[in-house]
């Protein structure tokens, strides 16, 4: 698991690195198709499965008011200014390593770098809570109430959720909820936890690809993910770019 973590967490690092104005997602998308497979890894997106729908992409990428399960275009160009999610899944001798990342490609707005900062403490504040014994409630109190008193509305339509031997597994994770609800953590487990944050209202639209889900009110969102191993004492962030 710690492996196949650090290659989605290394996939992840050298695409946002290369990104710059004017390139286009699709050859984002093939850019970390490459580097999966040069770590001897396989996306974990890549034809993923739901009902009738298959995933096309490697990766996910979403500019700015896409929230989630954005899918590389070569129509579809970034720009300077925009605020960029790349979102990496990877299985690594038959497990999972699930990450995500917000950036500004190039100089943003102010109200952008804010969105990104209070989504990144959402998520910290988030991981703190994990130990044995805590329950999921926990982490999504925290995350709702760092939002809500930033000003902003966290995503109700999607959650995080459990990962290991499959990308979504028990328990969901929601990033809101009450204290002292929820399944309790228990040593072992591991969590994909990712705050999925916009700057207007919580509620989203699809597009017709069917995977793409965007901000009903067009404004921006944001997306930070880790995946986190419950300890005997506390918590592990295993999706950390090796050094």
């Amino acid at each position: 698991m710690r492996e196949a973590c650090r290659i989605a967490a290394t996939v992840l690092a050298e695409m946002c690195r290369v990104v710059e104005p004017g390139m286009n997602t699709y050859d984002l998308d093939q850019y970390g198709k490459r580097k999966i497979a040069e770590l001897g890894a396989k996306s974990a997106c890549y034809q993923y499965r739901v009902r009738d729908l298959v995933f096309p992409a490697h990766t996910c990428i979403s500019l700015n008011e896409e929230i989630i399960h954005g899918i590389g275009r070569l129509d579809r160009s970034i720009e300077e200014g925009d605020n960029l999610s790349i979102d990496v899944c990877v299985r690594y001798r038959g497990l999972i390593g699930d990450n995500a990342r917000t950036i500004l490609v190039g100089r943003g707005r102010p109200e952008d770098e804010r969105l990104l900062a209070v989504t990144r403490q959402a998520l910290d504040e988030a991981i703190s809570r994990v130990r044995p014994g805590a329950r999921v409630g926990e982490i999504s109190h925290t995350v709702q109430t760092v939002v809500e008193e930033a000003g902003f509305s966290v995503v109700r339509d999607f959650v995080g959720h459990g990962v290991g031997h499959t990308m979504h597994e028990e328990p969901q994770v929601p990033n809101f909820g009450r204290r002292r609800s929820g399944p309790r953590l228990e040593e072992g487990m591991t969590l994909a936890i990712e705050p999925m944050v916009n700057a207007g209202t919580h509620r989203v639209e699809m597009l017709k690809d069917g995977w793409t889900a965007v901000t009903r009110d067009h404004r921006r969102s944001a997306h930070f993910e880790h995946t986190v191993l419950v300890t005997p004492d506390g918590h592990e962030i295993l999706t950390v770019e090796k050094n």
